[in-house]
């Protein structure tokens, strides 16, 4: 896997996870908006993987669906949060190994 396609990788997958954050904290809104007796549906995002002409495949946001016959839970929602957060960050690292890749082939290149 060359470098650019690594940063492509790791992209997608930043864009996957901001997407399940906006909707792990539409729940959350939702809920605090329902108050304590009230009940709002859970929303769950949903991705599918998509292959390029070389046969690169990326995660895409398709959307979310609602989980009918579930009530959102607070406490399941921030550990969606936290789930979502540390896989942006492993991702985020992965970007950064790819743009030091990227930069060290050009440095090299003009050597």
């Amino acid at each position: 896997m060359d470098s650019l396609a690594l940063l492509k990788t790791a992209a997608s997958g930043m864009d996957a996870q901001r997407a399940a954050l906006d909707v792990a904290a539409e729940n959350v809104a939702a809920a605090q908006a329902a108050g304590p007796k009230g009940s709002h549906e859970r929303f769950v995002a949903q991705f599918r993987l998509i292959s390029d002409a070389q046969g690169e495949e990326s995660v895409q946001y398709a959307g979310a669906r609602l989980q009918r016959g579930s009530s959102v839970d607070v406490l399941q929602e921030m550990v969606s949060v936290l789930d979502a957060s540390r896989a942006y960050e492993a991702n985020a690292s992965v970007f950064e190994i790819g743009k030091r890749l990227a930069e060290r082939t050009i440095e090299m290149g003009k050597v």
